[in-house]
């Protein structure tokens, strides 16, 4: 009989942290949860010290994801640091920026969550707001305090007929919401189809002439693949989808 077919491999961005005074790479296993339960296989790609290496992850896997963690460094945007500037990881941005340029040239399927969505503006001319509460001071609460990771805090709209409306399955949802930054000049070549009440970009895609398949979303959906509510698996099953090569042929 013939075997079934593998599962595809995803490469996921991982940072390092201090652990007993050694630095050890770190993701949350949250990501690992959603990716396994979409048929997907997990490679988790550290911070690399030659970002040149990109292309090389990107030959052994079918997708992308970028996760969430530090701030950008407002350097790779031209900014001068914000004094509420979280900590930044240039080692990670710079391997990270390789990473998006070198998926959007090959056309490799992306999922791009929390820092991730900034990453990836940055990565293609956009720029960031540093801090939501000093700098936009009728946002939401992004960052409430005393809410669990898995907790929806305020509701999403998403443009009708978009790519993220199509994998979502909905055009109006309720997400959990763990960020200070945003985006804030979107970069040439995303657009923004979905917002917080308060205006703030949740949610940006490819510009519909680009045949690069790439979402991304400022919310953490790993964080909610046991919900009752179907919307964040869905995105991983857009991700599988593509990764097994489906949307390509038409499927």
């Amino acid at each position: 009989m013939p075997s079934p077919p593998r599962a595809p491999l995803v490469a996921v961005t991982a940072s390092t942290r201090l652990d007993d005074g050694v630095a050890r790479v770190r993701l949350n296993r949250a990501y690992v949860r959603a990716l396994e339960g979409a048929g997907l296989v997990p490679l988790v790609v550290p911070p690399l010290a030659d970002p040149g290496h990109a292309e090389a992850v990107l030959d052994a896997v079918a997708a992308l994801v970028l996760t969430g963690g530090e701030d950008v460094d407002p350097a790779r945007y031209g900014a001068r640091p914000h004094p509420r500037l979280g900590a930044v990881h240039p080692e990670r941005d710079a391997a990270e920026l390789a990473l998006v340029r070198a998926a959007r040239a090959r056309g490799t399927p992306t999922l791009a969550i929390c820092r991730g969505i900034q990453l990836l503006n940055v990565a293609l001319g956009g720029t960031l707001v540093q801090d939501l509460p000093s700098e936009r001071r009728d946002a939401l609460a992004h960052d409430p305090p005393g809410r669990g990771r898995g907790e929806r805090t305020h509701d999403v709209e998403v443009a009708e007929g978009s790519a993220l409306a199509d994998a979502l399955g909905a055009t109006r949802l309720a997400v959990n919401s763990v960020h200070h930054q945003a985006v804030d000049r979107p970069a040439a070549g995303l657009r923004v189809v979905a917002r917080a009440p308060d205006g703030v970009v949740e949610g940006m895609e490819g510009a519909p002439d680009d045949r690069w398949p790439v979402l991304a979303v400022q919310w953490h959906p790993e964080e909610l693949v046991d919900d009752a509510a179907a919307w964040d698996r869905s995105l991983f099953a857009w991700l599988a989808r593509w990764a097994r090569g489906e949307r390509r042929a038409g499927r």
